[in-house]
C-alpha cells in the first residue's frame, strides 16, 4: 500500500505562483515508478499534468509545459509541483498520483485562480 497526502492548494491570482506538495508513505521501491499530478474540474475528465520517474525523467502535459515545474525528493518520498504564470483555466482539483504496477491517488486539493 502507498498513502499520498497533498498540501499547498488554495487561491492565487492570474499570473501568480503556487506550489503543491505530496508526501508518499508505504511500500515504495527505488525504481520502476512515477510520482506526479493530475487535475480534474467539475464535469471534466481527469487530465495529466506532470510526472517524474524514479530515475528523474520529467514529462509535462501540453497545457502546463513551460509554466509548471515538477520535482521529486527521493529521500523524503515527496513530489512538488510549482505553478507559475497561473491562468484561470488552471482552476481544478489537483490529485497526486503514484504508479508502478499499482496505481494510487491522493485525496485531491483545490486550486483556484481568479482575480
Amino acid at each position: 500500500q502507498v498513502q499520498l497526502v497533498e498540501s499547498g492548494g488554495g487561491w492565487v491570482q492570474p499570473g501568480g505562483s503556487l506550489e503543491l506538495s505530496c508526501a508518499a508513505s508505504g511500500s515504495i521501491p527505488s525504481s520502476g515508478n512515477t510520482m506526479g499530478w493530475y487535475r480534474q474540474g467539475s464535469g471534466k475528465e481527469r487530465e495529466f499534468v506532470a510526472h517524474v520517474t524514479s530515475h528523474g525523467r520529467t514529462t509535462y502535459g501540453d497545457s502546463v509545459r513551460g509554466r509548471y515545474t515538477i520535482s521529486r525528493d527521493y529521500v523524503k518520498d515527496t513530489v512538488t509541483r510549482q505553478m507559475n504564470s497561473a491562468k484561470v483555466e488552471d482552476t481544478d482539483v489537483y490529485y497526486c498520483n503514484y504508479r508502478d504496477e499499482r496505481n494510487y491517488w491522493g485525496q485531491g486539493t483545490q486550486v483556484t485562480v481568479s482575480s
